[in-house]
């Protein structure tokens, strides 16, 4: 099943770095979903610190963020420590939410992508990267998000 634009997201439900379950319809505000291929690569771990560093802004436009990953939990506890990560970071192992949002690829791995999913659990706009060592900043999804709102769409 492919996510379209404007179409509803399914749930579902997945360990975060605290052991603790997740479930996509149990989040109240829109949703940034940050697709990632591991932790403490160079390309992901400069990617989550930006986003770390724009989480103020993030929180103002009362977006929530999230990283998922094939990691295991404890993999994430570390990574997130060690990095003063301000928000959840997934465990995918088998990569099927990252199948479901079209982000696994034929070798098993988890594509580099961002998804933002508005309150109604609609999908409202992504991008997937052609390759792994490119990524979205802060700057670029602030601006999508900052135009969606004046859209009316978050």
């Amino acid at each position: 099943m492919k996510i379209e634009l404007n179409q509803k997201v399914p749930d579902f439900e997945l360990i975060d770095d605290e052991g603790n379950t997740f479930r996509l319809y149990d989040v109240k505000e829109p949703l940034l979903i940050v697709f990632y291929p591991g932790d403490d690569t160079p390309v992901c771990t400069a990617q989550l610190c930006d986003y770390r560093d724009g989480i103020d802004v993030f929180r103002d436009l009362g977006i929530e963020v999230i990283g998922i990953s094939k990691d295991s939990v404890e993999s994430h506890k570390k990574f997130k420590k060690k990095h003063n990560l301000p928000f959840r970071l997934l465990s995918d192992p088998e990569g099927k939410v990252a199948q479901m949002f079209g982000c696994k690829t034929l070798l098993g791995t988890i594509n580099r992508a961002v998804f933002l999913i508005g309150r109604n659990k609609e999908l409202l706009w992504y991008h997937k990267e052609t390759l792994s060592l490119f990524r979205r900043t802060k700057e670029e999804l602030i601006e999508v998000i900052k135009k969606l709102k004046q859209e009316n769409k978050i």
